[in-house]
């Protein structure tokens, strides 16, 4: 009885689940999407265009299969002639019987890829700095540089938050802009070349205009880099294709133009003088400069007069620190109250692959900015003759039509080569380099980059009579790639050569291959005989890092409104990262050896870690005056600077406040020991206590006292003096770091660099 009620009951069940099976057994697999490809030459005449063509296709399909559902999606006519359609394999299997059809591309699926500094920085929606500071919403930032393009989609105001009451600026009128080309994102526009007209340069008409538009790209560059909306799709020709976005995407611009273009780029100290004066009456919070004047005393660098103003008023100003690198002592803006920024590389990297005749295959460096595809092209090698084989000089008759290896070992002018090949009428070139360069601009024809210890077997094999390139391709990027960051070749270095016991430069940043908007509608360069324009390119100097430092001082400021410019950047310095995506130290790019502060301050900038520093070194403008009385100014000197009749100064010499150490020894002072007195502000949690900790190679000895700090409460101020003394066979350029630590994680890291010439 028992077993025949199971038995009746697994029959119920099963019987149960019986048209469930049916139904599966008999339904359609599920439906896919599809780009299909079509031959557009056989749309039928009586269809009035391929649109209508493709959905009458997909529509008929779609009553033979026996579908109801509308499956068309797009009609394409310039990436391709065809459309996309989600299709059950009934459908598909129609479509692929017509004779119209060329292809089928089942619909694929890719990963975000950015343009990409925001993402090496550790930018993320969803966690750190970026929605805590609510991506640098209502807060300002002026660019001082060559004018603005608004047009540009990275200053559309989609999205932005309404223009913060307080803003004095304006947009004025002139040559290519009107005031309504200004709106939530471009708040502000305005020019200034009364000085340059005055000293009798004329502004280019052929070129500039009279007005705040941009002539050259240069400041739409930096302006979108710093605070720029998103926009999709962005790319360098091809390189770097994603999302571009500023670092500080919700914030506000205002541009002051004071560089024109002259005979040659010109910009007037009195128009920057000017500029940043207006910058402040308008009311900015952050102002990013990417020029430089000459290296003078501050009392006559009128940026470095014109900063200490802003920074009275609590506006942050970061500059760019010079391209003249890998020379020492070639910062410029070096100021105290300015925070100077050198230019690091990020891991991408721009690529293009070779495969000789014989199997052998390389990558390479190339920026040929079309997806050319070179195969079975014959290779040619001038090694009898040193002006052929270094490409100085090629015979025409020689090299036409084909790829030219260039031996640039001992060369140091990799743009003039590329020059003669070009000019030689070669149809690619194959440069063999170490420490050589080349800008995006300078492959007028396509190139790429090898490093020398490839250069014997390529030689050898071009040397033949038979030898060809089977292949080459452009147009590839890689991100990943290290060891990143690096200080970049051109960066300026220190010591400062103003204020050399100040450690310039004051931070890295993104500043090679940075890609932002310019302006769209002249050549970006010529290549293959053309001129291309591009919305979006590649620029590298110090000018692409400083607004880098400006959108992180714009999100800093946002999440801390109270905090003094120096709080500022000390919360920027003392979080610094210190090595590379490798796991290794800061390296050159110049010559691959390991880094000192002299080239990346106090580390790469690291936005999440500015949030919350723990600590910070302050000051305030007499901090500033006291430091200028200790060089020893005169009356008429400190004015210059300070601005003001009357002024207090301390007879004793008393240290700058500064989250870095540098102590210059040299063999004609008997001093053998130099000490720093700091004063450390609580910004984190009361009764956080930090412990002192030092990291410090042979040839220096430090000490610091005292060694452990308890803070009661938030705000709260201790001093603590380090001491260093030196080693008679240090190396020229020492240094290490001093960290306080705590235990809510917090590192406040500070560079100690010691020179010894």
């Amino acid at each position: 009885m028992e077993t025949s009620s199971f038995s009746s009951m697994l029959l119920f069940q099963l019987l149960m689940l019986l048209p469930a099976f049916i139904a599966a057994s008999t339904q359609p697999k599920m439906s896919q999407t599809y780009i299909i490809h079509m031959d557009h030459s056989s749309k039928p005449d009586h269809f009035s265009d391929h649109e209508s063509w493709h959905q009458h296709t997909v529509n008929s399909v779609s009553l033979t299969c026996r579908e109801d559902k509308e499956p068309f999606l797009y009609s394409y006519t310039h990436v391709m002639h065809g459309f996309s359609a989600k299709l059950t394999p009934c459908q598909l299997t129609e479509v692929e019987k017509s004779p119209a059809h060329v292809a089928t591309y089942k619909e694929s699926f890719g990963k975000l890829f950015t343009t990409h500094s925001p993402d090496f920085l550790g930018l993320k929606r969803s966690s750190g700095i970026w929605p805590t500071a609510s991506y640098g919403k209502d807060v300002i930032i002026g660019i001082i540089d060559t004018g603005i393009w608004p047009e540009s989609e990275s200053f559309s105001d989609k999205g932005m938050s309404k223009v913060p009451a307080r803003w004095k600026g304006k947009c004025e009128n002139g040559t290519a802009f009107i005031p309504s080309l200004c709106n939530k994102k471009l708040i502000g526009a305005r020019s200034f070349s009364k000085g340059l007209q005055a000293a009798g340069i004329n502004i280019s008409t052929e070129y500039d205009f009279d007005s705040a538009r941009d002539f050259m790209g240069h400041g739409t560059h930096t302006s979108s880099t710093a605070a720029g909306s998103y926009v999709f799709g962005a790319s360098h020709f091809g390189y770097a294709k994603g999302s571009a976005r500023g670092i500080a995407p919700s914030a506000h611009v205002a541009m002051y133009k004071v560089l024109w273009s002259s005979d040659t780029f010109a910009s007037a100290a009195t128009d920057i003088l000017a500029g940043m004066d207006q910058a402040i009456s308008d009311g900015v919070d952050i102002m990013s400069i990417s020029l430089g004047l000459a290296q003078t005393p501050y009392y006559e660098d009128v940026i470095a007069i014109a900063s200490l103003s802003a920074i009275e008023k609590g506006i942050v100003v970061v500059c760019a620190a010079g391209n003249e690198g890998p020379s020492t002592s070639s910062i410029y803006n070096g100021a105290p109250w300015i925070m100077t920024v050198g230019a690091g590389t990020i891991d991408r990297s721009y690529l293009a692959t070779l495969e000789l005749g014989n199997g052998l295959k390389f990558e390479g460096t190339s920026y040929f900015p079309q997806r050319v595809s070179i195969s079975n092209t014959l290779l040619y090698f001038g090694r009898d003759d040193p002006k052929k084989s270094g490409c100085v000089s090629l015979s025409r008759t020689e090299v036409m039509e084909k790829v030219v290896v260039c031996d640039t070992t001992n060369l140091t002018d990799l743009y003039g080569q590329m020059e003669v090949v070009s000019n030689a009428g070669a149809y690619g070139a194959i440069f063999l380099t170490e420490s050589l360069f080349l800008d995006p601009e300078d492959y007028s024809i396509p190139g790429i980059l090898l490093p020398t210890r490839y250069g014997n077997e390529i030689m050898e094999y071009a040397w033949r009579n038979t030898s060809i390139v089977k292949s080459m391709q452009f147009v590839s990027t890689k991100t990943g790639s290290g060891p990143a960051p690096e200080v970049a070749y051109f960066s300026s270095r220190g010591p400062d050569p103003i204020s050399p016991h100040i450690l310039k430069p004051d931070i890295l940043a993104p500043g090679v291959d940075v890609l932002a908007a310019v302006r769209p509608d002249v050549p970006f360069m010529e290549a293959g005989g053309y001129d291309l324009l591009t919305d979006y390119a590649l620029y590298s100097g110090t000018s692409m890092a400083a607004p880098h430092v400006a959108g992180v001082a714009a999100l800093v400021k946002a999440v801390h409104r109270d905090w003094s410019p120096a709080a500022i950047r000390s919360a920027i310095m003392t979080t610094a990262t210190k090595g590379d995506n490798k796991l290794g130290t800061i390296h050159d790019q110049w010559n691959g050896l390991t880094a000192t502060p002299l080239g990346f301050g106090a580390g790469h900038i690291n936005p999440n870690g500015a949030m919350d520093p723990g600590l910070i070194y302050d000051l305030d403008t007499q901090d500033y005056i006291q430091f200028l009385c200790d060089l020893g100014y005169n009356e008429t000197q400190m004015g210059a600077v300070i601005r003001r009749s009357q002024w207090g100064c301390h007879n004793n010499h008393t240290d700058l406040n500064y989250p870095s150490f540098i102590a210059g020894f040299n063999q004609t002072t008997s001093l053998s020991e130099k000490q720093f007195t700091r004063t450390l502000t609580n910004v984190g949690a009361p009764g956080s206590t930090y412990w002192a900790s030092l990291e410090i190679p042979s040839g220096m000895i430090v000490s610091v006292e005292p060694n452990t700090i308890k803070f009661a409460s938030k705000y709260q101020k201790h001093k603590f003096v380090l001491s260093i003394k030196l080693d008679k066979n240090a190396p020229k350029v020492n240094y290490g770091y001093l960290k306080w630590i705590d235990d809510h994680n917090h590192t406040v890291s500070s560079p100690i660099v010691v020179t010894n010439y």
